[in-house]
């Protein structure tokens, strides 16, 4: 598969992606009434869009080389590492303002749960660890 930009760019851009929320969520660990601020929401809002864009891209890679295990592929890893944190992130959005509730409650589990599920999908499938990338085989 051909891609459109090289790994190394890819895991720095994604290196500063992923920070940028961690960082959003430990202000909200240390006040919870910070989305409520103008500045917290902004760079919210900012990312998710640079994320859904990078993220589109993406898609749109293994869309038009018509990758059907988009696990197999790096980009399809990290399209779905973006899309959990857009989802996370607007999940946080408010959350100041109210209770929790089940719904976000689930959905959180769900986000939490789903990539530590998928590996263990795919690491207890002998014939789908057959197919990981060199750097992906030494995972334990």
């Amino acid at each position: 598969m051909r891609n459109f930009m090289s790994r190394k760019q890819i895991s720095c851009s994604l290196t500063v992606g992923y920070t940028i929320p961690a960082g959003l969520c430990f202000l909200i660990s240390c006040r919870p009434q910070i989305t409520e601020t103008l500045a917290w929401r902004r760079v919210a809002d900012l990312h998710m869009m640079m994320a859904t864009a990078f993220g589109a891209l993406l898609g749109w890679s293994l869309y038009k080389h018509r990758v059907t295990h988009i696990f197999h592929q790096e980009e399809g890893r990290e399209f779905s590492g973006l899309m959990l944190m857009v989802v996370w992130l607007l999940m946080c959005r408010h959350s100041g303002r109210s209770g929790v509730g089940a719904l976000r409650l689930c959905t959180a589990v769900a986000i939490t749960a789903f990539p530590i599920i998928t590996w263990i999908y795919y690491y207890i499938h002998k014939e789908l660890r057959a197919d990981w990338p060199s750097h992906c085989t030494t995972t334990l």
